[in-house]
């Protein structure tokens, strides 16, 4: 078993969901070979076509994440395998969606299923990855008059008066 691999992509996935989350867009396409293939149709973008390519995954992102909303995934129970310079990998996943501009909430679960290679350069990449919900839920921030987004990365900042 090659424990140094496993722990260098648990590593990768990690590091896919953190860059994300903080819209870090240059290390977030690094966790991608050039010709990953993205597969992130959800209820609300509805069935999408696979991305192909590293740069048409990172501006889907970069175009969908953009402005004040704010993500946060969390991965959980990855099972990997292994074979040489290419692995596959299942890992659960929850994740919160909040877009105060649409004043609304979704939070979800499931399972990721991911392919892995080794790049010539040595460092493990996602070559591809999809997911199945096991649940995607969304709520109006209208209808909970208590909610209050009382912290926001995304906001900008508050005017003097």
């Amino acid at each position: 078993m090659d424990l140094e691999a496993l722990e260098e992509i648990r590593r990768l996935k990690y590091r896919y969901f953190r860059t994300l989350d903080l819209k870090l867009w240059d290390e977030y396409a690094d966790t991608f070979t050039v010709d990953a293939v993205g597969h992130y149709g959800t209820k609300v973008y509805g069935d999408m076509e696979p991305l192909r390519g590293r740069d048409v995954i990172v501006d889907f992102m970069r175009e969908k994440l953009s402005g004040g909303i704010i993500t946060m995934h969390v991965a959980q129970h990855p099972e990997i395998d292994v074979d040489g310079d290419t692995a596959e990998a299942s890992w659960g996943f929850e994740d919160t969606v909040i877009a105060p501009d649409f004043r609304v909430l979704i939070r979800g679960a499931g399972y990721y299923h991911d392919r892995y290679r080794r790049d010539t350069d040595g460092v493990w990449r996602i070559a591809e990855t999809s997911y199945d919900r096991i649940y995607e839920s969304m709520q109006s921030l209208d209808d909970t008059p208590s909610h209050q987004l009382i912290a926001n990365r995304w906001a900008a900042p508050a005017q003097a008066e």
